[in-house]
């Protein structure tokens, strides 16, 4: 079984971290976000530093730098992922085009509410709109 290590880091963090990860070979799994106990935003960035998956968490923001131009598309897709489902800016992402959600998401739902809309609703709604 692989180990799992959390480590809290500030927002300032991220970029030489990636940098390091980067010069070392280290594979980027992946970079989640939830909502913890709190209600704050937790967002981590998964590498994998054998044999552990090192997850670097950064508590409460949302606005954190990009770390495209250091992991290319391996970062770029799960962070405009985060940017549409909730609302995590990535300063230095391009966000010129959306990846799956409706471009007029954020007018008719506002920025991040796919997450905090009940499933239920949204089908409902998209049957009312079907039928107009």
């Amino acid at each position: 079984m692989q180990e799992y290590k959390r480590i809290d880091i500030s927002k300032d963090q991220i970029v030489p971290i990636a940098e390091r990860m980067r010069k070392q070979n280290v594979y980027l799994v992946m970079i989640h976000a939830f909502l913890n106990k709190e209600g704050q935003m937790d967002v981590s960035w998964d590498y994998a530093v054998d044999p552990a998956i090192e997850s670097y968490h950064v508590v409460g923001e949302t606005v954190l730098p990009s770390i495209g131009e250091i992991y290319d598309t391996a970062a770029t897709w799960p962070e405009r992922e985060l940017n549409e489902l909730f609302g995590i800016e990535f300063e230095g992402l391009d966000m010129s085009q959306r990846l799956f959600l409706p471009e007029d998401l954020l007018e008719t739902q506002g920025r991040g509410q796919i997450m905090v809309t009940p499933l239920s609703e949204l089908v409902e709604k998209n049957k009312k709109e079907a039928v107009q």
